[in-house]
């Protein structure tokens, strides 16, 4: 009787922390953004990945997203996110980039698939035996595209777009690849709302996010080049130690504007909010057959031939 009884608890508890496994959940996210590329970055040459992050560039991101559970390890989630990412020279302690004087702001909308691989959960956080909590820490992978649509300010600060210009004499296309990676994780609490952070990278195969990738072809226009006497003379003034003094020279048709050997990124970190659908995955039916019952096969009785 203890025995069977030992046995019925056991089997309750497992049932009720059946009820955290629900493989599928939908809902929003929103967060900040950080952009890699042409603008930003400290005095020196530029640096890898996070290192020449601007922080005074950061941004946002809203999104929604739907996440179904293939099995206990692995999940896939889809998600449609806007994303704004914006970059000025005039913020850069770099002296040649803030002479550069140029800036852009890109509203994006991107698509991505992930997949997410659970490295690590816990069923009962804190150990109440209720099985109202559950925590799954996990990695993700996958691909997206998205819109770009780079924009710049004039002399006059108004904005515009710079793809239609063709600010380098280059036309590229305004629907790009991305590689996401990164780590999240995710509370469910009470057994229906799921709430979690995710840290991501985004590389892409374009170096158009803002604009500038290879050489000038015009001189000072007020859009595609903003470089004036007034403003070299500031930074020359504040860099005594410069090598060479800044000149229009260094800013005229044919000079460096971007640099094309590497593409631009960005980062996300986002909070996510979202609604566990009630049943049990079919993983979670296969584990726990013996508790959720099995059905029984007939037995044909055999008699006696004599």
């Amino acid at each position: 009787m203890r025995k069977l009884l030992l046995t019925l608890v056991f089997a309750l508890i497992v049932s009720l922390s059946g009820y955290s496994q629900y493989y599928v959940d939908y809902g929003f996210s929103v967060g900040a953004t950080g952009y890699l590329g042409e603008f930003g970055g400290g005095k020196g040459e530029r640096r890898d990945f996070v290192a020449d992050l601007e922080f005074s560039y950061t941004r946002w991101t809203v999104g929604g997203f739907y996440r179904y559970r293939i099995s206990p390890k692995i999940g896939v989630k889809i998600a449609l996110n806007y994303i704004r990412l914006s970059g000025d020279d005039a913020k850069s302690d770099n002296p040649a980039r803030r002479a550069r004087n140029l800036n852009f702001k890109n509203d994006m909308f991107e698509l991505i698939l992930n997949g997410e691989f659970y490295i690590y959960k816990a069923n009962d956080v804190g150990g109440t035996g209720r099985y109202r909590t559950d925590f799954h820490l996990y990695v993700f992978g996958g691909v997206g595209a998205f819109y770009s649509n780079p924009q710049g300010q004039t002399s006059g600060g108004d904005w515009v777009s710079l793809k239609p210009l063709q600010t380098e004499g280059a036309s590229y296309s305004s629907f790009n690849l991305t590689l996401p990676l990164g780590i999240g994780f995710y509370y469910t609490l009470n057994r229906k709302y799921r709430l979690g952070l995710e840290l991501g990278w985004r590389t892409t195969f374009t170096d158009y996010i803002d604009d500038a990738s290879t050489v000038y072809v015009n001189t000072e226009d007020g859009i595609s080049n903003k470089t004036n006497q007034e403003l070299l003379d500031e930074i020359n003034a504040e860099n005594p130690d410069l090598v060479k003094p800044l000149t229009q020279d260094a800013f005229g048709p044919g000079k460096k504007r971007g640099d094309p050997s590497h593409n631009d990124s960005y980062l996300t970190a986002t909070v996510n909010f979202s609604w566990a659908i009630r049943g049990r995955s079919k993983f979670y039916k296969a584990k726990h057959s013996w508790v959720l019952g099995k059905k029984k096969r007939r037995r044909r009785k055999s008699r006696a031939k004599f």
